[in-house]
């Protein structure tokens, strides 16, 4: 039986999924129709049902959850791995009240109106106006241009943003950590509700085991990592794959459910 099953070309997937879609596991009678895409692209299909399985930000799950399941395995959950706001201008230590007007009068790009780094932005500053949606790679650049004041960044680039001369304002995952307490959930993989409930069991199953495989060969980058990660040295390629790739990406766990049932009440007090 064959699964449409999408996911991004980032490290962290590709070393999670890569034994499930490369046949290193013994998949028990499943093949899967693999769609690489950034993760708006894939929030936007969730929204439209399109694929049977796919990983999502967490700031989508409340749009979607009404036609598809949450997984255990697969995803992107823990402490200190949250999106960065940065600016091309250092900004020195200040009172949060004057960070917000700061931030209020700026312009700042953010990868995705409907992901979770949006979503986290807007809970440390929710009168910030001056909003562009792009795909998260380009944002680096777009500061550095001048081209908006400050950015939202994600992935590899929490890595790469210093060496270009650009500075930190806030970690807003630190943000929603000290205001919550609960670790920052970012992405989940979701099976569509046509599944059934034994396959979607199988599937997570199955999830868990690609990414114990994994972690049994790391620190070894694959060629299916590399292929999908060009631009990166393998050094930031296990960077990337040791922030976001944990325990809860294994199992979400009580705690990691709870954290998520927190992000979905904070969504629905703020809708």
């Amino acid at each position: 039986m064959k699964l449409t099953l999408g996911f991004s070309p980032c490290p962290n997937d590709t070393f999670i999924f890569d034994a499930l879609v490369n046949g290193k596991i013994d998949t028990e009678g499943l093949s899967f129709d693999v769609k690489l895409e950034d993760v708006q692209t894939l929030n936007e299909w969730a929204q439209q049902g399109r694929l049977d399985l796919s990983k999502i930000s967490y700031g989508v799950y409340p749009l979607i959850r009404h036609q598809y399941n949450l997984l255990k395995s697969g995803g992107a959950l823990g402490k200190g791995v949250g999106p960065l706001l940065i600016t091309k201008k250092e900004v020195r230590p200040t009172e949060y009240e004057v960070l917000q007007e700061l931030v209020n009068n700026s312009t700042i790009a953010i990868p995705g109106i409907n992901t979770t780094a949006h979503f986290l932005f807007s809970q440390a500053f929710p009168d910030a106006k001056q909003k562009q949606f792009m795909v998260f790679h380009e944002i680096e650049e777009v500061v550095v241009s001048g081209k908006v004041d400050m950015g939202v960044i994600i992935h590899e680039n929490r890595f790469t943003y210093q060496q270009k001369g650009l500075h930190k304002v806030l970690d807003l995952g630190e943000y929603w950590e000290n205001t919550t307490g609960y670790p920052i959930p970012l992405g989940g993989i979701v099976a569509h509700q046509r599944i059934d409930a034994e396959l979607q069991l199988k599937v997570d199953q199955l999830i868990r085991k690609s990414l114990e495989y994994a972690f049994s060969n790391y620190p070894l980058i694959t060629d299916y990592v590399k292929q999908h990660s060009q631009e990166m040295s393998e050094e930031v390629m296990r960077q990337h794959i040791d922030l976001y790739v944990n325990n809860y990406s294994l199992d979400l766990g009580d705690d990691g459910m709870q954290a998520v049932e927190r992000m979905l009440q904070t969504a629905a007090q703020h809708s």
